[in-house]
């Protein structure tokens, strides 16, 4: 058994690390899951990093599970929590003893920032929230303090084994996890090559969600980015152009109820990772 943490330590890490977790609106940082390989071999040890940054490249943040909701791993055979001690950075290393997909899901707790006008309505442009920035000009908060509640729902799918990739696994990929806000895909990232499309869903509090901006890109080439908003249906259609590992992300936002003194508006930030290749494994 590891040795635990000292306390002053432990309270280090949390300071120094609230300070990421308040920036992250404030400069619109993503928030995402990247194990150190996304198609591990059966049995190998995959540490498990998360990341508060922009274009794939950010800082890492431990466990803490006071910051969590729900830190699990999903498999065709059930879901189980990713357990850890504090501090634990890369925030979990897992051990995969059978083939096959697995969702790694993370839903932070609710964080506060008060951000001055200028910086909420950039904010706000770059995640495409167009219809927040239309509320606040119908009620002359234009250039009022951007005052909000957010969360994270991110997840990641890899591939254990070459196998598979040629498998359905459909409980994995296609399960929601029951986070307010979700990136769902309804196909296999891992049976897809270059040149086909991945149908994605977004949904909020479990129904599909209209009109949300959903951007994509890749770890190395992240300028080159997919923008698209949901339909009707909550859906967008990605196109794999290229190989590499890949970030979806979304943001949804809504104002909250006039009777909260504190703020005034709540985000959830939803992402996915994947890995694609230029050729499918064997089946």
């Amino acid at each position: 058994m590891r040795p635990r943490l000292p306390s002053s330590v432990l309270t280090a890490i949390a300071m120094a690390c609230a300070v990421i977790g308040w920036a992250a609106p404030a400069r619109a940082h993503d928030f995402w899951i990247e194990p150190s390989v996304f198609r591990p071999a059966t049995g190998a040890s995959v540490p498990v990093t998360l990341r508060v940054g922009e274009d794939f490249n950010g800082t890492s943040q431990p466990y803490v599970k006071d910051w969590f909701i729900d830190f699990s791993v999903s498999s065709a055979a059930g879901r189980e929590p990713v357990l850890g001690f504090a501090g634990d950075d890369p925030a979990a290393t897992l051990v995969f003893k059978a083939p096959g997909l697995r969702m790694i899901g993370y839903h932070s707790t609710r964080s506060f920032v008060d951000l001055e006008a200028e910086r909420f309505n950039k904010y706000l442009g770059s995640e495409g929230l167009d219809r927040i920035q239309k509320l606040r000009r119908q009620r002359g908060q234009s250039q009022a303090n951007g005052r909000e509640y957010y969360s994270r729902c991110a997840k990641s799918l890899i591939s254990v084994g070459e196998s598979s990739a040629a498998g359905v696994d459909r409980s994995v990929y296609d399960q929601p996890l029951g986070y307010p806000l979700e990136l769902i895909p309804r196909a296999n990232p891992y049976a897809l090559v270059p040149g086909e499309r991945l149908p994605i869903a977004l949904f909020y509090k479990a129904r599909p969600v209209e009109g949300v901006l959903v951007i994509a890109f890749t770890a190395d080439q992240p300028a080159l980015r997919f923008q698209a908003r949901t339909g009707p249906d909550g859906l967008v259609t990605l196109p794999i152009d290229r190989p590499g590992r890949w970030l979806v992300k979304a943001v949804h936002m809504i104002p909250v109820q006039a009777t909260d003194p504190a703020a005034d508006w709540e985000s959830f930030w939803a992402s996915l990772t994947f890995e694609v290749r230029t050729a499918r494994f064997p089946a």
